[in-house]
């Protein structure tokens, strides 16, 4: 599979702790290899999956064989009403 960042999850990214983004990414890296990890559907909500690593959030969407990262916030802010 294809990883793509949108502008906002490079900015997400670049704004964590270095430590917490290198566990992130490794964590990116590996749907290369197909979707593996914490990975739950969401419900009404757009983009429609969630990657939880650590205190972490991913949410992504998939699409013929590209993973599309639209945001990485910490848990307490992802979901907020925007």
């Amino acid at each position: 599979m294809k990883v793509e960042l949108k502008p906002q999850a490079i900015k997400d990214l670049q704004s964590i702790r270095k430590k917490d983004a290198a566990r992130i990414a490794g964590r990116l890296g590996e749907f290369e290899c197909g979707l593996t990890g914490d990975i739950k559907r969401l419900t009404n909500f757009t983009p429609e999956y969630r990657l939880r690593v650590g205190n972490y959030r991913v949410l992504f969407e998939v699409e013929d064989n590209t993973v599309t990262i639209y945001r990485v916030m910490h848990r307490k802010h992802v979901y907020a009403k925007r």
